[in-house]
């Protein structure tokens, strides 16, 4: 039995594309060379041996003479920089029609419907924010007020922050639900996110992740989970995969909020035996969440350390009949001005034990090219393009 296991090292872009200034992106973006710099070099062994350092000039990670894995990177298709767009494009699922953003905050026929639906009385912020300084700007008018702090970004996000001794988290969660039924056909924003947050002052206030809940929109058509599931393919899930796609063509779910519950449930994945074909999808997203979007390049520099570690300890348990990706699906630039995504080609290391030497893959003109790498791997490249799935597998001529 073969498997494939999907890492998305959440936000690693590896250097602006070359349409970045459509997006208003600050210039100069590239997130694991800038996020280097600032740490006066990364100790990055494991995906230096890989090859990572063959792909963009990242200091302390110099290229490698002799890599061990597939190395190279993608630009993406559609046009979007989020969470949902990149996981679909990897998913074989690139978009034609660019979910909508809000730059000046959400019209009020929406904000209406969002107030009248919910009876909240009344709502704070309503435009493109930080998640952490609204709170320390509206926090304590919330308290006073208990109306709810939506605030979205430069991606298609409609956020809603509560504090979570005025506002139960089960009535955050409802209020996300009608959000979400709120935001369909023009409005379909891609994810509605609950925030809630504990504290008493500005100074106190703390954003509670581990109850943070993402209401994703459907995936449009068919990803490759579920092409896996309707060929015999177990689908499994780590992290926060499973909100991204609703749980849609997802056969096993396993939870982790935090990065350090990832690592080692990816480990635990790979230590199973296995009775059947096998894709494991997960998200590591402590360097978007915690440091990319808060400006925090050291913090950025320390997590890739600690995933690099633990990439040492699969790269020992890997099969042969094993393919490990590691990738992106954005980049989040904490050294350049802003808060938001970066428009970035995203890394591509693809390693298994059979390989008998690495080589570069170039630049790939999709993220899809995973999602066809995948089912290559999995013996099922022929139905794949018999269904006329985008994408073209980067293991053909190279294993």
């Amino acid at each position: 039995m073969k498997r494939v296991f999907l890492i998305v090292m959440d936000a690693c872009g590896v250097g602006a594309m070359p349409d970045w200034e459509k997006f208003d992106d600050p210039h100069g973006a590239n997130t694991l060379a800038n996020v280097s710099k600032a740490c006066d070099g990364l100790h990055l062994p494991n995906l230096q041996r890989l090859g990572l350092g063959n792909i963009t000039s990242i200091q302390g990670v110099a290229p490698s003479d002799s890599p061990i894995a597939l190395f190279g990177k993608a630009a993406e298709f559609s046009f979007g920089k989020d969470t949902t767009t990149g996981h679909w494009e990897m998913a074989g699922l690139p978009l034609d029609k660019p979910f909508p953003v809000y730059p000046k905050g959400f019209p009020k026929e929406i904000v209406d419907r969002f107030i009248e639906l919910t009876g909240c009385g009344g709502i704070l912020c309503n435009e493109p924010a930080s998640g952490t300084e609204v709170l320390v700007r509206l926090g304590e008018k919330h308290l006073e007020t208990g109306w709810p702090i939506i605030y979205t970004s430069a991606d298609s996000v409609f956020q809603i922050a509560t504090n979570a001794e005025k506002i139960q988290l089960e009535t955050l969660y409802h209020w996300c639900e009608i959000a979400r039924e709120i935001l369909r056909g023009e409005h379909e924003a891609s994810r509605v996110i609950a925030r809630p947050f504990t504290g008493k002052t500005s100074k106190e206030f703390r954003r509670l992740s581990e109850h943070r809940h993402d209401y994703a929109v459907k995936p449009r058509g068919q990803t490759v989970l579920d092409f896996l599931s309707a060929h015999n393919c177990e689908t499994v899930s780590i992290g926060k995969i499973a909100d991204i796609f609703c749980e849609v063509g997802i056969k096993r779910i396993i939870p982790g909020k935090s990065n350090e519950a990832c690592l080692a449930n990816i480990h635990e994945t790979i230590l199973e035996e296995s009775n059947s074909n096998k894709l494991i999808f997960a998200n590591l997203v402590e360097t978007d969440s915690h440091f990319g979007h808060r400006n925090d390049p050291i913090g950025f520099g320390e997590a890739l350390e600690k995933i690099d570690l633990s990439l040492g300890e699969w790269i020992k348990d890997l099969k042969d009949t094993d393919l490990l990706i590691l990738t992106a699906d954005h980049g989040c630039d904490p050294t350049v001005a802003g808060t938001d995504h970066t428009r970035e080609f995203i890394p591509i290391l693809a390693y298994s034990p059979s390989m008998k030497e690495g080589k570069s893959i170039g630049v790939r003109d999709t993220f899809a090219d995973i999602a066809a790498s995948t089912v290559d791997w999995l013996n099922l490249s022929t139905r794949w393009q018999e269904q006329l799935m985008p994408g073209k597998s980067f293991l053909s001529n190279n294993i």
